[in-house]
């Protein structure tokens, strides 16, 4: 079937150019899913095979030369879980699927109210009352019909965290409470993968990655037996769509570096960020 479907790509190739004016073989989205549909398989693995075979699908053609075709195709058969899909986890959903992370799994118990509207990009007028996760899948599919998507309308719990992460690469942390945090991080680490997590309050937010070997959260919250306050500054603070957008760019940032091998990552490290004065700190955790 390799063979087949490497023949089908080469048929529908068309000549193209990068944003530099360099040339290169492209196959159109259209194309994909056309293959994919007439070879019963997903537009991911068509598009992986297009690459390995140098062929550029359109969708990614601005992701180089910043990206690699060996960066892409990483990402492609990469396998992602989002906890959290309200004002950081809409955006990293999309923002990935845009990026081209392969398979996602997506899960939030909740649903969208109206004092969402300010901050959570999949939080509409007309989606008052869905479920976040459902919602969040939608929107994925519609973005890139290749990605493989799994949705999960449930909240995280020590007794299903194990059963989510199963077969992740890597999970990232929009969750809005302490607690569940640590529950991930336990998760993340019995499954022997890395967690990004990061956390929003007013015009600040902070963001590190985790890999099973480290302290991790605990060096930034203390320990969870300790805490008097699990919600975080975010109760007394608010959350504003800016800060929320930031660092949920610098979540999706941080997990494609993770993904690609890239290196300069957050490991053992906390970066701190305040709007109001446009600080940027990254602080050593030891």
């Amino acid at each position: 079937m390799r063979n087949e479907l490497t023949d089908h790509i080469r048929a529908a190739a068309q000549k193209g150019e990068l944003a530099d004016g360099s040339p290169c073989r492209v196959i159109g989205t259209p194309e994909v899913e056309r293959i994919a549909h007439e070879m019963r398989t997903g537009g991911r693995r068509v598009e992986s095979a297009a690459l390995k075979d140098n062929i550029l699908p359109d969708r990614y053609l601005r992701n180089l030369k910043t990206f690699s075709i060996a960066d892409q195709i990483a990402l492609l058969e990469s396998y992602v879980c989002v906890i959290g899909l309200g004002g950081l986890g809409g955006l990293v959903a999309e923002t990935l699927a845009r990026m081209g992370v392969g398979r996602l799994c997506l899960v939030d118990g909740d649903t969208f109210e109206f004092h969402n509207l300010n901050r959570q990009l999949l939080s509409l007028r007309e989606t008052i009352d869905t479920s976040k996760a459902d919602q969040a899948a939608h929107r994925v599919r519609q973005i890139n019909t290749g990605i493989d998507v799994r949705s999960d309308a449930t909240f995280l719990t020590t007794d299903n965290s194990d059963a989510l992460l199963e077969q992740c690469d890597l999970v990232v942390d929009c969750l809005d409470n302490i607690p569940s945090r640590f529950i991930l991080q336990t998760a993340a680490r019995k499954t022997g993968i890395p967690m990004v997590s990061a956390a929003i309050a007013g015009l600040s937010g902070h963001i590190t990655t985790i890999f099973p070997e480290d302290n991790g959260l605990e060096n930034i919250y203390g320990s969870p037996d300790e805490m008097e306050n699990t919600k975080g500054a975010e109760t007394h603070l608010g959350c504003l769509a800016t800060i929320v957008n930031l660092m949920a760019s610098l979540e999706c940032n941080e997990a494609v570096k993770v993904l690609t091998g890239k290196g300069g990552i957050l490991k053992n490290k906390l970066l701190v960020v305040d709007l109001s004065d446009y600080t940027f700190e990254t602080l050593h955790l030891t």
